[in-house]
């Protein structure tokens, strides 16, 4: 038995071009849980994150629809969006597992660094694409920041890194109670930590792939699984010289050439859970197992074999 944290893509709850509905999200769902179901009856023990990008867009796009000082903070909206993606996840799991296994959801505060550069440079897209001329037109009307997303755009917010998760006593109680763990959703609820200790709430999206390298370290996992809709990282991606790397060192994942949007925070993430010797794999949703075989995907650990 091995302590796994398996990290759910936006694609395993809303494939690129689907309606934000929640029928499109729990249809998804439906499909992530039985893949995950399958490292359980394996023997396995499991931590599951997940991403909220386009949920805490969606939110704030409707938020817009108040008063400036009646709009809710990101902090807030990752929260509902956290609680909302946890109890489809929770539900289809414990569905999927025939209900014989204990499925909880924790609401996860991540600690960040109120210096942090990323306050100042927005890189995390969140909220549906738009053309860009669409997205131009908003940016202007809602003080946005915007940058590309594949042909189309998006709006871009603060992404700071996070740096302690003071819940990771708590996920560690439910572990040892036997209990399947849905918890950092979105990257975690951004907090900051005041000079007595005390923390509060920050406008900012946290790093899904950052927070879970960090949650499975402190949780001293044996395996991380970065979940996506591609079957591995590739040289040369998207050309016809395309080439699938079936495993790579955390140094040499590191030097990969890899888009901001997409891959390279997921070779980040898995070569620093990695370089403390365990093992990380990237790879598809429904080969979730076959990844913790080392049967697909492409797998980052120190062993340069």
């Amino acid at each position: 038995m091995v302590l796994v944290v398996a990290a759910l893509g936006g694609n395993a709850l809303l494939q690129r071009g689907q309606p934000l509905t929640a029928e499109a999200q729990r249809v998804n769902v439906a499909v992530a849980a039985k893949a995950l179901a399958g490292i359980i009856r394996a023997g396995h023990r499991l931590v599951i994150t997940h991403g909220n990008g386009p949920q805490v867009g969606l939110l704030a796009l409707q938020g817009a629809a108040y008063k400036p000082d009646e709009a809710y903070p990101l902090d807030v909206l990752g929260a509902e969006t956290a609680g909302m993606i946890g109890y489809m996840i929770e539900q289809e799991l414990e569905n999927a597992l025939g209900h014989d296994r204990a499925v909880a959801t924790l609401l996860t505060q991540v600690v960040v660094d109120p210096r942090d550069p990323g306050f100042a440079n927005p890189t995390k897209p969140v909220g549906p694409v738009y053309a860009r001329a669409e997205a131009e037109a908003l940016a202007k009307a809602r003080e946005w920041r915007i940058a590309p997303d594949g042909d189309k755009w998006r709006r871009v917010v603060a992404s700071p890194k996070p740096v302690e998760i003071p819940d990771t006593r708590v996920i560690e109680l439910l572990l040892d109670a036997g209990v399947v763990v849905i918890c950092t959703g979105g990257g975690g609820i951004p907090v900051i930590r005041h000079a007595n200790g005390s923390l509060i709430g920050i406008e900012a999206v946290v790093d899904k792939d950052a927070s879970t390298a960090l949650l499975a370290r402190a949780l001293k996992a044996d395996a991380l699984l970065l979940l996506t809709d591609v079957d591995a990282v590739y040289r040369d991606f998207g050309t016809a010289d395309a080439k699938r790397i079936p495993h790579v060192t955390p140094d040499a994942a590191l030097s990969l050439d890899a888009p901001e949007g997409s891959m390279a925070p997921k070779l980040r993430a898995a070569a620093k859970f990695a370089s403390d010797g365990g093992i990380a794999a990237i790879g598809r949703l429904a080969d979730a197992l076959l990844l913790l075989d080392g049967e697909a995907g492409t797998r980052i650990t120190t062993n340069p074999k």
